[in-house]
C-alpha cells in the first residue's frame, strides 16, 4: 500500500461540497472545503447534551453530539470559536472554555474528513438552539447514565445513530 501513497492525487468528480479523489488505487471521498470538524461534548445540570437532525445520507433523523465544519463560516475561525458557535446554534447553550481531547476519523478506509473532539467547559443555557436555516434540529439532555438505554429507544423509532455516541454504551 505504501505504494498508494507516493500516487498522484486525481479528482474523479468534484460537486459544490464533495469530490470523490483517487490516489493509486484507493478512491475516497473529501469535502472540497475544509476537511476537518469538530464535535462537541458537552454537559449540563449533569446531563450529556446530544441532538436529532434529518440528514439526506440516511435517509432520516440522526442522533448525535453537536458538531460543525472548521471554517465554514470564516477560513480563518479557529477550531475553538467554531465550537462555541456551533453549541450556540445547535442546541441553545455555549460555553466558557473548549478543551480539545484529540483528532479522530470516523471511516478513514472511504471518507478523508477528520474531527476533533473537544469538551466545553462552563457550559450555559442562552438561547432556543435548533440550528440555522432550516436545520430543524432537536436538543436533548440525557444523564451519562441512561444514554444506552436513550439510545436504543431512539434506534427503536427508527433514529440512525452516529457512530461516536459509541462511547456511551456499554458492552
Amino acid at each position: 500500500m505504501i505504494e498508494d501513497s507516493d500516487a498522484p492525487l486525481q479528482t474523479m468528480w468534484q460537486g459544490k461540497y464533495i469530490s470523490a479523489v483517487k490516489r493509486g488505487r484507493w478512491e475516497y471521498v473529501s469535502r472540497t472545503g475544509s476537511t476537518n470538524a469538530v464535535v462537541i461534548l458537552a454537559e449540563y445540570d449533569g446531563k450529556v447534551i446530544l441532538i436529532d437532525q434529518y440528514r439526506v445520507p440516511v435517509g432520516g433523523r440522526c442522533l448525535e453530539l453537536p458538531a460543525g465544519l472548521v471554517g465554514d463560516e470564516g477560513q480563518h475561525e479557529s477550531l475553538e470559536a467554531t465550537a462555541i458557535r456551533e453549541l450556540e446554534e445547535e442546541t441553545g447553550f455555549t460555553c466558557d472554555l473548549v478543551e480539545r481531547l484529540g483528532e479522530f476519523h470516523s471511516s478513514p478506509g472511504m471518507v478523508a474528513e477528520s474531527f476533533t473532539l473537544v469538551r466545553a467547559h462552563g457550559v450555559r443555557k442562552v438561547g432556543e438552539g435548533g440550528g440555522v436555516g432550516g436545520e430543524d434540529i432537536n436538543v436533548h439532555l440525557v444523564a451519562r447514565e441512561d444514554i444506552a438505554d436513550f439510545i436504543e429507544h431512539q434506534r427503536a423509532a427508527g433514529t440512525a445513530v452516529d457512530v461516536k455516541l459509541l462511547m456511551f454504551l456499554r458492552f
